[in-house]
């Protein structure tokens, strides 16, 4: 048995590596960097969650911390979105299946549209 056979079940996830065939490298090594990308910006969403409270910024503290809890919970879709987007891409690279759409997408969106609104109202006032 060729080392190239034995590596799906010896790699993790076995759910995403035992399906198809290995892709293109190309194609897997863009994969994990828009994971990376995802990772990324949960990392700046959280960030900003915790420096909105640290920092004290200058609106009302009830608006404070909910623009602090809007931000960390888009870290944690986004984060989401890096692991879920991940797997349905390599699956689908391995199984040469369309590429997948991501579902977290619009709800970051509307999180970050709220957050500005909050923002800019909590400013104004």
């Amino acid at each position: 048995m060729s080392g190239r056979e034995d590596t799906g079940t010896r790699r993790f996830p076995t759910a995403v590596y035992g399906a198809g065939e290995d892709p293109d490298p190309r194609f897997s090594l863009a994969n994990e960097r828009t994971f990376l990308a995802w990772i990324r910006t949960a990392l700046a969403f959280l960030a900003g969650g915790l420096a909105v409270e640290a920092l004290q910024v200058p609106i009302a503290t009830s608006m404070r911390g909910a623009i602090a809890v809007l931000l960390v919970l888009a870290g944690i879709a986004a984060s989401a979105q890096a692991w879920t987007g991940w797997i349905r891409t390599e699956k689908a690279l391995r199984c040469l299946t369309p590429l997948p759409s991501s579902g977290l997408k619009l709800p970051i969106a509307v999180i970050l549209g709220i957050v500005a609104a909050a923002v800019l109202v909590g400013v104004v006032l």
